[in-house]
């Protein structure tokens, strides 16, 4: 569940981008404090295509994504049913 809205946030982080002055606003300040920390280290490893387009937060979400269903795949070995 908490996962699920971590990747809210960073998907709302990154369409903020594409609005003129909106990681300017408090929703993007605070996203941005939230989410920039998981974020830096995919940006260090992945440049930017073309020097514009940057793929680190979708390689991020998929990391994001497989790391859940990993705690959840134990949670449910540990405590079945």
């Amino acid at each position: 569940m908490l996962g699920q809205i971590y990747l809210y946030m960073i998907i709302v982080y990154v369409l903020l981008s594409w609005v003129p002055n909106a990681r300017e606003s408090f929703v993007g300040n605070l996203l941005a404090k939230l989410v920039e920390p998981y974020l830096s280290p995919f940006r260090k490893i992945i440049p930017p295509i073309g020097g514009m387009l940057d793929i680190s937060p979708i390689v991020a979400l998929f990391v994001l994504q497989f790391v859940i269903q990993g705690i959840i795949a134990v949670v449910h070995f540990i405590i079945p049913g």
